[in-house]
């Protein structure tokens, strides 16, 4: 009998860890397009960590596309916008171009200014840590939200309002229409240690926020607005998938003239739901919490063998 309990117990513990492995096996991520034309989106992986493929594709007004990533990856996504290909084949977009040449990134990173989703899966604590940050500047709104996950900081992120209108003369990216289509960070503009917490502003302590990433700040308090803005704009989740929208639903264009400094702040409603948040949570896909409901079922299982033994 000692040896029938002792097969059980590595049963039930083979069982458990196979599938709790595939909680933490991966993560889903799907791109969804509000935008009211295309998005070409960029991925760059974390040095030494195996690159996600495709690096980079385009996104059609109201199209949606799904990449899986795997445990303890880690990288960015950023949206390109006004992109197009020469006579010699040569790829380029008018912003957060990678300067690859190609639709694909292959490793290579956003040229500033771009708005940012950066993402470290099964990271401390298993948790994963998730941010949209502006320190690069801005191009896009963009919204990112869990699915299927849990945490006490585990909500959505972003920066869901049109800043290219409101943003400051001194910043302003146009194009050759003389339209306003990206902002840049002030370190970009001006290359300042100050700007860009670098040299003897190098830490917390001496980097603190400057008139124009407070722009940034009013208008998307959830985002990191300057290298050091960690404390409002990191968030955990365990057991998510991500959904990561490009111009979302509740995006407010924001018009201003050039001596007007600071753009108003979205309303954020923590209660809210947002459109396309929920499509994982009812689509094929299976969640994580899936498989934790599968140990339990088998656990159940074998005690119930147990009791007729």
């Amino acid at each position: 009998m000692a040896k029938l309990f002792l097969s059980i117990s590595l049963l039930i513990l083979g069982i458990s860890q196979t599938l709790i492995q595939g909680v933490n096996s991966s993560a889903t991520f799907t791109f969804v397009n509000k935008c009211d034309k295309t998005v070409w989106v960029g991925i760059l992986s974390n040095a030494g960590i195996t690159p996600l493929e495709p690096t980079g594709f385009a996104l059609e007004k109201g199209e949606s596309h799904a990449l899986n990533a795997p445990a303890s990856w880690g990288g960015r996504f950023w949206g390109r916008t006004d992109c197009s290909e020469d006579s010699d084949g040569k790829f380029t977009c008018g912003t957060g171009d990678c300067g690859s040449g190609k639709i694909e990134c292959a490793g290579a990173g956003a040229t500033p200014p771009a708005t940012l989703a950066e993402f470290t899966l099964d990271g401390d604590g298993g948790m994963d840590f998730f941010d949209v940050s502006l320190v690069d500047g801005y191009n896009l709104p963009m919204l990112v939200a869990p699915t299927g996950g849990s945490g006490r900081n585990c909500t959505y992120t972003g920066c869901m309002v049109d800043l290219n209108g409101a943003c400051p003369s001194a910043l302003k990216v146009m194009n050759s229409d003389g339209e306003g289509v990206a902002c840049k960070s002030a370190c970009e503009a001006f290359g300042e240690q100050e700007y860009c917490c670098s040299g003897a502003f190098g830490t917390p302590d001496t980097c603190k926020p400057s008139s124009y990433s407070q722009l940034f700040k009013t208008a998307c308090p959830r985002a990191y607005s300057y290298a050091y803005d960690d404390k409002t704009s990191t968030f955990t989740c365990n057991g998510a998938d991500y959904q990561v929208t490009f111009c979302p639903p509740s995006t407010t264009s924001k018009k201003t003239t050039d001596g007007q400094q600071s753009p108003a702040a979205p309303d954020f409603n923590p209660g809210m739901v947002y459109e396309g948040a929920d499509a994982m949570e009812n689509s094929g896909t299976p969640q994580r919490h899936t498989y934790i409901h599968a140990v339990i079922v088998a656990v159940a299982a074998v005690i119930t063998m147990v009791a007729f033994l």
